[in-house]
């Protein structure tokens, strides 16, 4: 009897069904950008809309703080000798105030009075000591209690300044004070092109002579688009911010301005409700996808 031999069915499949099933093992679920709705994806990125805002044009001025007038007070003759003393260094005294009384050389007493209103910054006078019309005053009065901050200004700036404008002035151990420009020197120091520039503080509080003072100088206003500084990108192509236009960063060259507390001047290259990348990198490049994520959103 023949011996029979079992047979397994074929395994193989047609051309058609094969190659059916290679292109599916091939091909991906979904391209990355290519969803469903058309819409490209991309990484997130925080966003915000370009705003406008004014900038302040401000000078900086770092200086002393000096009197801006002294008046010294003594007794018109020699001989005479302190008596008594009725004000002293710090007071703020009026016109016509006793000072002092001292003793004349005949005998009697000759009252001294502050021939100006002011502060009263130094005084030499003691119990005992002579005075006259010559030699070292008996009191050294700022007059009117006026001071001025005295700063040097890069020549760039000189002229930039005019008398009367406004200043915010903070003085070491004081606080702020409103001043104006009062004086503008009109050459330079030669080496270190620097000019001297004087504000005036207005007399609302004591000052110390002396000490340091540090004053903004408003020059004018420039209203403009704002961003803020972490949207700048400098390379060698020049100044640009990324925006993001139909979910595809767009390269915009921009012409930058004023910087004001971090946020920046664009005088060109945008406009008022750009979507603007708010932390620009080198990783997004022109036509990327990207997914816009608003800062408040974000926080």
């Amino acid at each position: 009897m023949p011996s029979v031999h079992a047979r397994s069915p074929s395994t193989k499949l047609p051309a058609v069904v094969l190659a059916g099933v290679l292109s599916l093992a091939a091909s991906p679920t979904l391209a990355a950008d290519d969803p469903a709705d058309g819409a490209p994806r991309g990484p997130a990125v925080t966003v915000l809309k370009a705003a406008k805002a004014c900038f302040n044009n401000n000078v900086e001025v770092s200086g002393i703080v000096l009197a801006r007038e002294e008046t010294f007070v003594r007794p018109e003759r020699q001989g005479l000798k302190v008596a008594e003393i009725l004000a002293d260094a710090g007071d703020t005294v009026t016109a016509g105030q006793n000072l002092a009384r001292l003793t004349l050389p005949e005998g009697g007493l000759q009252v001294l009075q502050a021939p100006v209103a002011g502060l009263i910054s130094q005084s030499s006078a003691t119990i005992g000591a002579m005075a006259g019309g010559k030699g070292e005053a008996l009191f050294t009065i700022i007059a009117r209690s006026e001071f001025d901050i005295v700063g040097m200004v890069p020549v760039k700036d000189i002229g930039r300044l005019q008398i009367g404008q406004q200043a915010r002035v903070k003085v070491s151990g004081a606080g702020e004070v409103d001043g104006r420009v009062r004086r503008v020197a009109p050459t330079v120091e030669p080496n270190s092109q620097l000019g001297q520039v004087f504000i005036g503080i207005t007399p609302t509080r004591r000052f110390l002579v002396n000490s340091s003072g540090r004053a903004l100088i408003k020059t004018g206003q420039s209203c403009g688009i704002s961003v803020p500084l972490t949207s700048i990108l400098y390379g060698t192509a020049g100044t640009v911010v990324q925006v993001v236009r139909r979910a595809r960063i767009e390269t915009r060259r921009v012409e930058t301005g004023l910087m004001v507390a971090g946020q920046v001047e664009i005088k060109d290259g945008l406009v008022e409700g750009d979507i603007v990348v708010a932390r620009a990198g080198a990783l997004l490049r022109e036509g990327d996808p990207v997914r816009t994520v608003t800062s408040a959103d974000a926080k």
